[in-house]
């Protein structure tokens, strides 16, 4: 699925937070091929700016950090501002982030997928969409202290160097980033002239504005799963239904049920386990009696039958899972959930097969993935066929040997080389001893990211979407984005 995420959401990631920051890498890359910086120079060049980028902003900001525009690093940037605003640059660039790179190592693959941003002898350099000189002139005060050899510098510096913080407005930056999130120019939109990346960027941020422009709310994402992936809009919408990647969307969001619940199965499974102490440490045995006895009597044919059709008679999907989320406890919601999700790939419910959905093919791509893996809704689909006539409990126990194995897979696929110890190294939580189980932390009950939350922001920083805050928060796309993105019905 995230394969799929990478495709669909190219140019934004799940940590791309601020539109800022590609103007500030674009003016860096810039500044690094006017002084023909190798890597180890614009690696420096990127650790000051950023630094700056953090101090600026606290100049700016005396009575606190508006809006709540906390800038990347800023938790390892404040402690070291002395009481009169002056930083001591050079160490502190040395130490507010891990990262060799700092925080653009989040920022690179989707400033370069974007052109803005290029790599050349490990350093960067401007990519196919040169720097504008206003963007450039933004950035100038902050990357000539980054520049310079200066250990100390100065609240008055920082003052100016804060003319790019975060929140500061810069007309022609906006309008700039605008256009290449959109792929248009002048505000027209001519495929030849951008990449495939470009295009399809620009087809998912059309797809969801206009979902939210028909579904409101104040989420990007519920304003994407109540439009798309149910009901008849994607193929009766004027606008979605000239969007093939709006099918692909509703394929992808479907997958997303069930990748969720298998999240959260895993999570509730470990939590199970006791730690390597051996308290409560736990038999595969004794795993498999944890979740048969959270799950009711019955057979496998008779759950199915409870869920319902997952299709209506024309093919558009039902919104199953949801009412599963808020209707069972866990963990046999998340067992009917992936239940539901089995339905979808068996593309039947209830044992009548749906009409076809004239968009049917693009999500049953994005849905069921380009290729076969373990727990997807196929293997789902045929565990439901193998126990069909079997009690729900013994599908439950199949669960866990399932879940147990494809944890030993992945651990596997991570085994690293340790040249500290000697050894290798397994990158999981959970372990085996003794054929007993015990875990060494807690696995995440959060979801895959699916990049809308940071796609929206994004846009919203860049004038596409707005939320009003009189009306609760509730999102609009602005008249800007209706025309740039031919939203309009």
């Amino acid at each position: 699925m995230r394969r799929l995420v990478d495709r669909l959401v190219p140019g934004v990631s799940s940590v791309t937070k601020y539109a800022r920051y590609y103007g500030l890498y674009a003016a860096a890359a810039a500044e690094a091929e006017r002084r023909d910086l190798d890597a180890q120079d614009c690696r420096e060049l990127l650790r000051r700016a950023e630094v700056l980028l953090v101090a600026g902003q606290v100049a700016r900001s005396p009575g606190g950090i508006p809006d709540g525009l906390f800038p990347h690093g800023h938790d390892g940037v404040y402690p070291a501002l002395s009481a009169g605003g002056g930083l001591d640059l050079e160490r502190t660039a040395r130490v507010y982030s891990p990262r060799s790179w700092g925080f653009w190592s989040q920022y690179g693959a989707p400033a370069q997928v974007l052109g803005i941003v290029d790599y050349h002898r490990g350093g960067i350099r401007p990519g196919r969409h040169s720097c504008p000189a206003e963007v450039r002139d933004l950035f100038a005060p902050l990357l000539a202290l980054a520049s310079s050899q200066r250990t100390e510098v100065q609240s008055t510096d920082l003052q100016e160097a804060g003319a790019a913080a975060l929140g500061e407005p810069c007309t022609a930056e906006r309008e700039w980033l605008a256009s290449l999130l959109t792929a248009t120019r002048d505000g027209i939109h001519r495929p030849e002239e951008w990449h495939a990346t470009d295009r399809t960027r620009r087809a998912t941020l059309r797809v969801l504005a206009r979902a939210v422009a028909l579904h409101g709310g104040d989420s990007y994402t519920r304003a994407l799963r109540g439009t798309v992936a149910f009901g008849p809009l994607v193929s009766d919408d004027p606008v979605l239904s000239g969007i093939p990647e709006a099918a692909r969307w509703r394929g992808l969001l479907l997958r997303h049920y069930s990748v969720s619940a298998w999240r959260r199965l895993w999570a509730d499974l470990v939590t199970e386990v006791g730690g390597q102490d051996g308290g409560q440490d736990r038999s595969a045995a004794e795993l498999r009696v944890w979740l048969r006895d959270q799950v009711p009597d019955g057979t496998v044919d008779e759950a199915l039958a409870g869920l319902g059709p997952v299709h209506d008679p024309a093919g558009h999907s039902l919104p199953v899972e949801p009412g599963l989320l808020h209707e069972d406890p866990a963990p046999w919601r998340d067992i009917r959930v992936l239940l539901a999700g089995g339905l979808r790939a068996r593309g039947a419910a209830a044992g009548t097969r749906p009409s076809p959905d004239p968009l049917s093919a693009g999500v049953q791509r994005a849905f069921l993935g380009e290729r076969r893996e373990f727990l997807d809704p196929t293997w789902m689909e045929a565990l439901m066929r193998d126990y069909g006539n079997r009690p729900v409990r013994d599908l439950a126990s199949r669960l866990v040997d399932d879940m147990l194995a494809q944890s030993r897979r992945v651990a596997l696929r991570k085994l690293r080389y340790d040249p500290q110890t000697g050894g290798y190294k397994i990158f999981t939580r959970l372990h085996m001893r003794n054929d007993r189980y015990f875990r060494i932390g807690e696995e995440s009950r959060a979801e895959v990211g699916i990049r809308i939350p940071q796609l929206g922001s994004i846009g919203s920083q860049l004038g596409l979407f707005t939320a009003d805050e009189a009306a609760g928060g509730a999102l609009t796309v602005t008249d800007t984005a209706r025309a740039t993105l031919d939203v309009a019905p």
